[in-house]
């Protein structure tokens, strides 16, 4: 009799759509198991795609800076958020106007590309502002920002995540930066990139995938981005996120899938098996124990949290999960959720 094998990750999904910060590297430096888990996932013919929302970098200079930590990739397999910001502009001004970047000289190229004329430095002439992240950005770019805004132009974020992934720790991201001229000027910026679903519908399209799994390490940007756009998603552990945040998260944040990195993605992911009070993944599981929830079998093995989620996803499909998840040991691996500021 044969025994039948479950399936892979990379047996379900045609392609892969990765995060770069907190997924494949930190910085400069490579995360381990990166750079092997998408080239095993290339040869088994997988297809493969990079979103960013850092408006910093061309495609064809993440490009170069993937290579640099030992990632393969081509520029028709890159979607960033400056890509769906001039999308946006283009939905709210004429073509050929001046807008004003906040930004890299990268934004701006993609402005110009898309048809517009991009500026530095406010005037009268300025019909709309663009802001992405730019490591480089200081005081008068931000001011530059405010006089334009102040004139109630049309404004468009690549993004707004709090915080960027260095190799020395967390830097604050675009979202800070964002909120320096929310705060200034009291308006809200139109917002293209994750968690809108936009950036995850182009990248698939892109590459012509059909069954998208969506890899990240933030759940409020890469996890909520993939689900608003139908697609499953996996959340790495190399990151922001852990799995205390992941099993508490809200429903439109909570993932798919949990694993600590990109080193198993050939490994057995059987879908968990709910029956009443628990749940079956392979030779792992999970059961209810009061409002807990109690790791059973393999309780290491990633499988676990996989069946753990689907408790939670049956029992809390539209609230969040605020009991403790441990093992049977009693060893705790997610202590209840603190309770949210009335």
């Amino acid at each position: 009799m044969t025994v039948p094998i479950s399936p892979s990750l990379l047996d379900v999904y045609d392609a892969l759509l990765l995060d770069l910060d907190g997924t494949l590297m930190h910085g400069g430096v490579p995360i381990p198991h990166a750079a092997d888990g998408v080239r095993t996932a290339r040869e088994r013919g997988a297809l493969i795609g990079f979103i960013t929302n850092n408006a910093s970098r061309t495609p064809d200079a993440v490009v170069a800076h993937l290579a640099e930590v030992g990632v393969q990739a081509e520029a028709h397999e890159v979607a960033t958020s400056p890509q769906i910001a001039v999308q946006l502009l283009a939905q709210h001004v004429e073509e050929g106007v001046t807008v004003l970047v906040v930004g890299a000289e990268s934004l701006a190229s993609e402005v110009a590309g898309a048809g517009f004329t991009p500026v530095f430095r406010d005037s009268e002439d300025v019909a709309a502002v663009i802001q992405g992240f730019s490591p480089t950005l200081g005081w008068a770019d931000l001011a530059e920002g405010c006089y334009a805004l102040r004139r109630g132009v049309p404004w468009v974020a690549t993004n707004t995540d709090a915080t960027l992934p260095t190799e020395r720790g967390m830097a604050p991201g675009n979202g800070s930066l964002v909120h320096t001229l929310v705060h200034a000027t009291g308006r809200t910026p139109l917002v293209a990139g994750k968690p809108q679903p936009e950036m995850f519908a182009l990248a698939a399209e892109k590459l012509g995938a059909r069954r998208p799994l969506v890899v990240g390490d933030r759940l409020d940007t890469d996890i909520e981005g993939g689900n608003r756009a139908g697609m499953d998603t996996l959340l790495v552990l190399t990151g922001v996120d852990g799995i205390a945040e992941a099993v508490h998260a809200e429903p439109l944040l909570r993932p798919t899938w949990i694993l600590p990195d990109l080193s198993t993605l050939t490994a057995p992911a059987p879908r968990p098996l709910v029956q009443g009070d628990s749940a079956r993944c392979g030779a792992s599981g999970a059961r209810w124990d009061g409002e807990d929830i109690v790791l059973t079998g393999q309780s290491a093995d990633p499988r676990a949290l996989h069946a753990a989620l689907a408790l939670i996803a049956q029992r809390h499909e539209e609230a969040r999960f605020g009991g403790a998840v441990r093992e049977e040991s009693g060893t705790v691996i997610a202590p209840p959720a603190e309770a949210p500021a009335p």
